[in-house]
């Protein structure tokens, strides 16, 4: 029988109540836009093996740590799976069963301190629902800009702790007093970015190893926040019928099997192996926000 008195318990049944909800307003979204006659959101037959390929290879690399919805993007341009406009709520949608099963093993298998756990998700939960309105009022390039440099600098740093040229990093389980508020205000700041697309699971190892954590711990606190997350908002997508079903149930029927590969995968990884991983991460992720910064910077100035 499952303890009772774990405090993980209670994140995942709060997390099967939500999944659960998404699922039922999936279902009925779906089947009510089929009696409308509605071709973009209604049943049209299963996944493309193109879509449940794309769904395979982004949550594999999502449950590393790499994030899924940048190449997800890509692809479903690429291919024009869905029109631009329905490729947020189908990712929303499609990719939150994957990351919810990623936050229910990781918050498993991996030693986190309950405070510390359940206080950074709440941080970072809080941060996208109070925080948004006001991020989402800054310049979204300057943001991008800013974040970027500030992961170079990171994975600059975090690289010469590797080599013990500097003192970062650790294999502390847990966070107390100062350093876990602090820790709490920038989830807080994470959480809000990460409405307007800025993801939060680079900036959450980097958070995390610089605490003195063990850069395992970042994965249930950053799989966590987005699980809470994805399936509300996605809700919100269904009601507004800004999605593509078929595409949607390709992420997440190629995205299931494929978190449970890799997420085993990252438990056995050593610890410097993990660190490196991290840098890997972080680099890519300052690239493509740097990247996305320029963009949009020229949009603007051509418009």
């Amino acid at each position: 029988m499952p303890d009772l008195g774990d405090p993980r318990l209670y994140l995942f049944s709060a997390l099967a109540i939500l999944t659960a909800g998404l699922l039922v307003s999936w279902g009925r979204a779906a089947l009510a836009a089929t009696r409308a006659g509605r071709e973009g959101d209604g049943w049209r037959g299963w996944p493309r093996l193109f879509e449940l390929a794309v769904g395979f290879v982004t949550n594999f690399f999502d449950t590393l740590g790499i994030g899924s919805f940048a190449p997800t993007t890509s692809l479903f341009k690429l291919k024009k799976v869905v029109p631009d406009e329905e490729i947020p709520g189908t990712m929303m949608i499609g990719h939150t069963p994957p990351v919810v099963i990623q936050a229910f093993i990781f918050i498993a298998i991996i030693t986190v301190e309950s405070l510390t756990l359940f206080v950074l998700v709440a941080a970072a939960v809080l941060g996208a629902w109070l925080g948004a309105g006001v991020v989402a009022r800054l310049p979204r390039h300057r943001i991008q800009i800013g974040m970027g440099i500030a992961l170079l600098i990171a994975a600059a740093t975090f690289v010469m702790s590797i080599f013990e040229i500097t003192a970062v990093g650790g294999d502390a389980a847990g966070l107390s007093g100062a350093q876990l508020a602090l820790a709490a205000g920038c989830l807080f700041v994470l959480g809000a970015l990460m409405t307007i697309g800025i993801g939060i699971y680079a900036p959450t190892m980097i958070v995390v190893s610089l605490m003195g954590l063990n850069p395992a711990v970042a994965f249930p606190i950053m799989m966590g926040a987005a699980a809470f997350l994805m399936p509300v908002a996605g809700v919100r997508f269904l009601k507004a019928g800004r999605y593509g079903l078929r595409a949607a149930l390709g992420l997440a029927i190629g995205g299931m099997p494929a978190v449970l590969l890799a997420a085993f995968s990252v438990r056995s990884l050593p610890l410097n192996t993990m660190r490196w991983l991290v840098v890997a991460v972080v680099l890519y992720a300052a690239i493509l926000m740097l990247r996305s910064a320029a963009q949009e910077r020229r949009s603007l100035t051509s418009g």
